[in-house]
């Protein structure tokens, strides 16, 4: 399978170059490439890549690059789309940028979404949210109006960390500083836990940093690194007598709770976010309601076995297990795109876009035994539906009709409707007629799978 890995261009950082975003992308397209695929990376031109790289913007934008950064975002999406016909599928790292792209060619996409869509950007996903196809990294990182194929954890590559049964006494705090990931508490952690706290993650707010954080910056009880290299990142990990995570928002996940647990290092974090899902509470780390429970925790966590942390990474977070879960989602998606239609897998089945005009739009539809689609209604189109096989319960604004292959029904702008396939899988054709044909034209009143 020839597979194109979209990445970010913003991603290179100083002094340190690392990003959690950008080492998902490597590992996965190392490990893939292990797996005989053929992978070509389109990243920055700083970046760091084994395989085939393609680079239209030289450095990352967040390095003060000479383009705007929309510019350079924009000419890094193309790079690739002027290419995808080169391609079985892309998988979509970058986010909504390339979403614009979709709709103009062939070659499937797979986007995985790396933060959970806020309201301001929503739109957007929700315009795509039937024509391509989206994978969430963690139960927290899902939107509840938008449909995921899956749900995939980022992995890591246990053999890049050494375990270390023997830490020292200090705490560790590798997030972002700013007010959303938790620098401020970590060190209130610390202070009242009468732990040394090193902070090793790089600035994201000069503001934050200058008002609160550096004034409590002693070199002795509290202090700041800036990382140098990996094998300094990893030493620190591994030395640590646990990471601190006192996230103030709903993070999507979480690299820095697998690299800490891949050293044997136990994790102290809030129940905000994907932490809940990655640390096992009492075995590998404990999870937290506030900073006077996550005091109390740190003295608790010379009880866990640190051989437990590793474990866990070998066992369920390993680049091989993410792998091999992506390349069953890529296999779907590439046996679900057929020439130019546009197919949609969903919990209850699947659909194809047989034609597309200003005004009209022309699907097949298949519904599983059992399955049905939501109760919704749509303002700005109606819909004529024909019955090819299987017998389905269609129901109108609350009246039920039983239909058989050969038989049709109509459902007018504004009227709640819903199909039911009650024997066998039911196949239709669905033709569509209105002023505005979009995805997003959809109200659901009722449904089995948690969009409302």
């Amino acid at each position: 399978m020839r597979i194109a890995i979209l990445a970010s261009s913003d991603v290179r950082r100083e002094p340190f170059s690392y990003s959690p975003g950008e080492k998902f992308v490597e590992l996965l397209a190392e490990g893939l490439i292990a797996r005989n695929c053929e992978v070509t990376l389109f990243v920055t031109g700083t970046s760091i890549a084994r395989d085939d790289l393609q680079a239209v913007v030289n450095r990352g934008y967040e390095e003060k690059g000479p383009i705007k950064p929309e510019v350079a975002a924009y000419l890094h999406v193309a790079n690739l789309m002027e290419r995808a016909h080169d391609f079985d599928l892309i998988h979509n790292n970058f986010g909504f940028p390339a979403l614009a792209f979709s709709g103009l060619i062939r070659t499937p996409m797979l986007t995985t979404i790396q933060e959970r869509p806020s309201n301001d950007v929503l739109p957007i996903y929700k315009k795509y949210n039937q024509t391509t196809f989206y994978v969430a990294l963690s139960q927290a990182a899902k939107h509840p109006e938008l449909d995921y194929l899956a749900t995939i954890y980022p992995g890591l590559d246990p053999r890049e960390f050494t375990f270390n049964d023997e830490p020292g006494d200090y705490l560790l705090f590798l997030d972002p500083i700013d007010a959303d990931h938790g620098a401020l508490e970590a060190m209130e952690i610390a202070r009242k836990a009468g732990r040394k706290l090193i902070l090793a993650g790089f600035i994201k707010n000069k503001e934050y940093f200058e008002k609160e954080i550096n004034p409590r910056i002693d070199g002795k009880e509290i202090i700041f690194l800036n990382l140098s290299s990996q094998a300094e990142r990893v030493r620190l990990l591994a030395s640590a007598y646990a990471l601190l995570h006192p996230a103030n928002y709903d993070e999507p996940f979480c690299l820095y709770i697998l690299e800490a647990q891949a050293c044997g290092t136990p994790v102290i974090t809030t129940k905000k976010g994907a932490g809940s899902e990655i640390i096992i509470e009492g075995q590998t780390g404990f999870i937290v309601d506030n900073l006077e429970a996550a005091v109390e925790r740190v003295n608790e966590i010379k009880k866990l076995n640190r051989a437990d942390c590793r474990r866990l990474i070998e066992t369920k977070f390993s680049r091989e297990r993410m792998v091999t879960e992506y390349l069953e989602v890529y296999q779907k998606v590439a046996e679900g795109s057929l020439g130019k239609g546009e197919k949609g897998l969903r919990p209850w089945g699947r659909y194809i876009v047989l034609e597309e005009k200003a005004r009209h739009k022309v699907k097949r539809i298949e519904v599983k035994e059992g399955m049905r689609l939501s109760y919704q209604r749509h303002r700005r189109r109606s819909e004529h539906w024909f019955i090819l096989e299987g017998k389905a319960l269609v129901t109108i604004n609350g009246q039920e009709n039983l239909l058989l292959p050969g038989m049709a029904i109509d459902i007018p702008a504004m009227a709640l409707h819903r199909i039911e396939a009650r024997e066998g899988t039911v196949v239709f054709i669905e033709v569509q007629r209105g002023d505005y044909l979009g995805e997003d034209d959809v109200e659901r009143v009722e449904d089995d799978f948690g969009r409302l």
